[in-house]
């Protein structure tokens, strides 16, 4: 719910805010400029009587000296009966340039304040800043339940390209943005009388001036105890008329000062509110603060790129809106499935779920996790297909399940089972699905089938779930799920390296040729780009189901580079070692921005097994600024299957690679990478306190005994891998 609260009015004043923001930010720069060109004397060096003194020196016929807020002096004067304004040097009274303001930016303020539309604008320019203000916390409130927690919100963050800039420039902008949104929105509210009148009224004027000549400004005792870096205003007294005084306005308050004596007359400090108001004026507009200024013009930039980025996914998560064909409605049906989703990719589980029920004469409902209802009167089972949304959240189609739940009347359980999808990179892996089954456990729902987990939407997992199903409702139920990919496009093996191939298990490095014209999936704008760590997606012949390996390589490469084990009974291992050079296979990229190690100078430790080396030597190759990279890997037999062996000693020679362990599990002094872990615990010890990250890839069992070996070395730390995955310092790439 409050993503579309937080979607629907960005899309409705988009384009309003894009102004407010882009003149806003043009306008930002006039502080800076006006700073740049004033003269600035230092703090009580320069009296106002002083500086008045040697600008009338100058410019006779001064009629008003103004200081803005941004240092700059500004003399108002009339010679030979012409008025006319300059910009001067207080200390000397020189001029430095006739003052013209910028017609300019008088337009761009115009725009910025009312659309040049008068107070009508106005009244829409400061609800448009309300918008923005409400925006700005349901964005952050947002972001941090996608990450997890408010100790989360730096981490890496995952998702499209879009995605990920729209959530990063907000991060980055969102004081900013809301300083400007929340001054702007009070200096409209006070503008239309919501708030307190914050108007500078003068104190009344004296009744009575001092008879005789008038002394000149440099001599009046009340402006030569005042600070000139305090003045903002001094009008001098009209020529023609002896009862007319000096006005001066400082930022201590407003008063008069009698031209004769030299006395200050009256002198009363501004109210409240007119002095909240001024703050609030110039942190709005960072006179005054041009430094200021500058970064919330930064921020407003950033507006125009988070509106479009914004809109794109929108527009993108509405095409990808699931569809419900031949749903079964809720009073006919015989089966219920309900979806609990963040980004609708569950839909798509769902769907083939009920597809398949359906194709075996199941009478099939299909429904969000909010549409629960207190009863199917002709339904005898219940599946929830659920995501977990942050921190163990409840998606956006299931916040209300929880709820609807407690309604339901006992005798209205139907047997259910749960299956969860989710990622374990996160420490509250598909804790939601969790939760539901506990809640449906302890009301006493009765269940068809033990819950079950689903890692990064893998289809194979889900096909062997199906496969259970079947069992458990007594059907030959087979689930065949094929993620909405990009379109394939061949590519070329151009150079393969063979390893181990007496060995039960043979290994091979390929590297093929990428057609320019690839399309990595989720990011079109970015055609046939990749990094290290990203997924080479092949579709064997006889299946539509892709498989997917880590790259090696980056684009910058020249090669996809992959290395592959054949697998018994592996349709896809066994295809890909069975090409020759210049032979083609159908593949496509998919990025993976999740798994990919820091940049900066905080050491970085890379563990893998096998083929999981792929990944972790593209992260060494690309390391040229020679940032602490340390290397923990295990293999079988160093003669038959020492993957990347000389590049590895290349890499130690020109300290892209710090230092090497290797453990081979098939010699006569057998051991796993896990045991190198031990026998270097101080040293990981160090590193970790040295703000390390840690990146593992390879297969599930040996990433299951590097956690824990881990949480052995890292125990007097305090310090365990749920912690690391929490703060974004411990991510697997496991299979």
């Amino acid at each position: 719910m409050l993503r579309k609260l937080h979607t629907l009015p960005a899309l409705v004043v988009s384009v309003l805010v894009m102004v407010l923001a882009v003149t806003g930010a043009i306008m930002s720069l006039h502080p800076a400029l006006e700073h740049h060109q004033a003269v600035l004397p230092d703090d009580g060096q320069l009296s106002v009587a002083r500086a008045a003194q040697n600008i009338v020196a100058q410019y006779p016929g001064t009629d008003q000296i103004k200081r803005t807020a941004s240092g700059s002096t500004i003399v108002y004067f009339t010679r030979n009966g012409q008025p006319d304004a300059v910009l001067v040097n207080p200390v000397t009274g020189d001029g430095i340039e006739p003052y013209r303001p910028s017609a300019f930016f008088r337009w761009v303020k115009d725009l910025h304040r009312s659309f040049l539309s008068g107070d009508a604008g106005r009244g829409v320019a400061g609800l448009s800043a309300a918008v923005l203000v409400f925006l700005c916390l349901s964005g952050v409130w947002l972001l941090v339940k996608r990450m997890g927690g408010w100790r989360n919100l730096m981490r890496p963050i995952r998702g499209s390209a879009g995605q990920r800039l729209h959530s990063q420039l907000g991060r980055i902008a969102v004081l900013a943005l809301l300083l400007s949104a929340v001054t702007g929105g009070y200096m409209s509210a006070v503008r239309f009388g919501l708030l307190p009148d914050a108007s500078l009224s003068e104190p009344p004027f004296p009744s009575r001036v001092s008879d005789g000549n008038r002394a000149p400004v440099g001599d009046l005792a009340a402006l030569q105890r005042m600070d000139f870096n305090q003045l903002q205003d001094l009008v001098f007294p009209y020529p023609d008329d002896p009862q007319d005084v000096y006005s001066i306005t400082t930022t201590a308050g407003t008063g008069y000062v009698d031209p004769v004596t030299g006395s200050l007359m009256r002198f009363e400090e501004p109210p409240l509110p007119s002095s909240v108001y001024a703050l609030i004026y110039r942190l709005h507009t960072g006179e005054g603060l041009w430094w200021l200024g500058l970064l919330l013009g930064f921020g407003a930039l950033t507006v125009p790129v988070l509106s479009m980025t914004g809109a794109f996914t929108w527009w993108r998560r509405r095409r990808a809106h699931p569809k419900r064909p031949n749903s079964t409605a809720a009073q006919e049906a015989d089966t219920i499935i309900l979806v609990g989703s963040q980004g609708n990719t569950t839909w798509g589980f769902a769907g083939t779920l009920q597809a398949s029920l359906a194709q075996a004469g199941y009478r099939v409902h299909l429904s969000t996790m909010n549409g629960l209802q207190p009863g199917y009167p002709n339904a005898q089972r219940l599946f929830l297909l659920t995501a977990t949304y942050g921190d163990g959240d409840a998606p956006d189609s299931a916040s209300e399940f929880l709820k609807r739940l407690d309604k339901v009347p006992e005798h209205r359980r139907l047997p259910y089972a749960v299956l969860g999808f989710g990622d374990r990179q996160f420490p509250n892996f598909c804790q939601y699905a969790r939760t539901v089954d506990d809640a449906l456990s302890s009301k006493g729902w009765p269940q068809l089938m033990a819950p079950e987990w689903i890692d990064r939407q893998n289809s194979q997992a889900f096909s062997r779930w199906g496969s259970r199903l079947g069992l458990a409702l007594g059907i030959g139920l087979e689930l065949t799920h094929t993620a909405v990919r990009p379109p394939t496009r061949p590519m070329t093996l151009i150079e393969r390296e063979d390893y181990g191939e007496d060995s039960d298990a043979p290994i091979s490095v390929l590297r093929f040729r990428p057609s320019d014209r690839i399309t990595p999936s989720g990011d079109r704008s970015r055609s046939g780009t990749f990094e290290a760590g990203d997924l080479m997606g092949i579709v064997p012949p006889g299946s539509e189901l892709p498989r997917y390996y880590s790259l090696a390589s980056s684009t910058e490469d020249g090669v996809a580079e992959i290395c592959v084990r054949k697998h018994e009974h592996g349709l896809c291992s066994g295809h890909l070692l069975q090409l020759a050079v210049g032979d083609t296979v159908e593949s496509f990229i998919q990025h993976n921005p999740q798994f990919r190690p820091a940049t900066g100078k905080s050491p970085v430790v890379l563990i893998g097994a096998g083929t999981g080396i792929g990944p972790l030597a593209g992260f060494i190759r690309r390391n040229r600024s020679h940032q602490p990279m340390y290397l923990y890997w295990g293999g079988r037999n160093p003669q038959s299957d020492f993957l990347y062996r000389d590049a590895l000693h290349d890499y130690l020679a020109d300290r892209r690679l710090h230092a090497l362990n290797t453990a081979f599990s098939r010699t006569q002094q057998a051991c796993y990478v896990q045991d190198k872990l031990h026998a270097d615990a101080s040293r990981l010890r160090d590193l970790m306190t040295s703000g390390g990250q840690i990146l593992v890839c390879g297969g599930r069992d040996m990433a299951s005994g590097v956690m824990e070996a881990l949480d052995d070395i890292l125990a007097p730390l305090d310090v365990d891998v749920r912690t690391l995955k929490a703060q974004g310092r411990y991510l697997e790439d496991v299979y």
